[in-house]
């Protein structure tokens, strides 16, 4: 007998080249077409991701431009009217920001919705006013969703915590990419040489967006305590670096005298050769974190990860890398040291269980499985939250 194919809509705000938005061209591109026919709607024409899911094939593409992140009523009848052309069987809102929208499209079109949750321990202070009654918004509204898919356990004891439904989670953790994440050493001295990194240097690298959750205040004063103690130290901190806080960043860097001990690249395209090049990734988030991908990918890598215990990232890494406290550089230094400390066979085989354990938990493929899986079981599931 034939497989029912369904309809699937996967809403996300714009593509930009982070995390979350890696993870969502992994499961457009990868799901089994006999199972889901698929439909991509985008609410911001910008991203660097955008021009290659339109190359994707078997997908439908839409923007449909939303300015802010509140609805406006020509927004919602433009998003409806697409809607009701696809004919769902699924709506599914990958980030904050859509979800509250796709349940109300959901309601309207009678189909069932699934959000996807992809933080945890979130300190909203940071943010606007918007930001944190769309949160407030959706823990109320989250039991009429049909499921919500969160990417990490700490992301489900929080949601939990701050009244989000817990008979609707699942926990699904991402996907990383092991066969675009290999050690791969030309690539990696590629980049050393571009930074300048001599062979007998030890180059230490943060990967992640200047935000608040990242934390690059304790990563920039940990650097300074180091570059104190030893010359052979290089730091690199790589990701997007446009918004005001990264002239702040900046600016503190100069003020604690890392001078040439640091560089920043700004967003990049080769991470594979960012990875390999360094000899340390650092997470250093002090919130926010669910499932960091910059830790799954560096160690499919091979790189030895220090992290903070935020999220799920002492899961991640288990026992192939070091785990302290959020918001402290002293304990930041010392992790440092430990690592540079091993002899180059505890680390060869410190690098290499890293890979391994990458591969043997958090592979694409058991995040298509699972989520398969789920939204199957969301579609036949009798109950009905209409």
């Amino acid at each position: 007998m034939d497989l029912l194919v369904n309809n699937l809509v996967l809403i996300i705000d714009k593509l930009n080249r982070g995390g979350a938005e890696r993870q969502f061209v992994h499961l457009v591109r990868s799901l089994d077409r006999k199972l889901f026919a698929i439909s991509v709607i985008i609410l911001n024409p910008e991203g660097e991701l955008l021009a290659y899911v339109k190359k994707l094939k078997e997908i439908q593409v839409i923007i449909i431009p939303r300015k802010g992140i509140l609805n406006s009523p020509r927004f919602v009848l433009n998003m409806y009217s697409a809607l009701k052309k696809i004919r769902p069987d699924i709506i599914y809102g990958f980030m904050g920001g859509t979800n509250e929208l796709c349940l109300m499209m959901a309601k309207l079109l009678r189909t069932k919705t699934v959000w996807g949750v992809r933080s945890s321990n979130m300190d909203l202070k940071h943010y606007g006013w918007k930001s944190r009654f769309l949160f407030r918004l959706g823990a109320f509204l989250s039991r009429y969703a049909d499921l919500l898919i969160i990417n990490s356990f700490a992301g489900r004891d929080y949601y939990q915590a701050q009244g989000y439904a817990p008979e609707k989670m699942v926990v699904i953790h991402n996907g990383i990419d092991t066969d675009a994440f290999v050690p791969d050493r030309a690539a990696g001295d590629a980049f050393r040489q571009e930074l300048g990194v001599k062979n007998e240097e030890i180059l230490i690298g943060h990967v992640g967006r200047i935000d608040p959750m990242k934390d690059h205040s304790s990563f920039l004063r940990a650097a300074s305590l180091l570059v104190r103690e030893r010359k052979d130290i290089r730091f690199v901190c790589v990701g997007k670096d446009h918004s005001p806080l990264s002239g702040e960043m900046k600016r503190l860097s100069e003020k604690l005298g890392l001078g040439k001990a640091l560089s920043w690249t700004g967003s990049r395209t080769d991470m594979k050769a960012v990875y390999n090049g360094i000899d340390i990734l650092t997470s250093s988030s002090s919130f926010g974190e669910g499932f960091s991908n910059v830790i799954g990918e560096a160690m499919a890598c091979g790189r030895i990860c220090v992290v903070t215990d935020v999220g799920d990232s002492s899961l991640i890494v288990g026992e192939t890398g070091e785990v302290i406290p959020p918001g402290d550089p002293c304990a930041l230094v010392e992790a440092w040291k430990k690592v540079i400390g091993l002899s180059p066979k505890e680390r060869q085989a410190q690098e290499e269980k890293a890979r391994k354990r990458i591969l043997e938990n958090f592979t694409i493929e058991r995040m298509l499985k699972n989520t398969t899986e789920h939204i199957l079981a969301t579609l036949v599931d009798p109950s009905d939250n209409v």
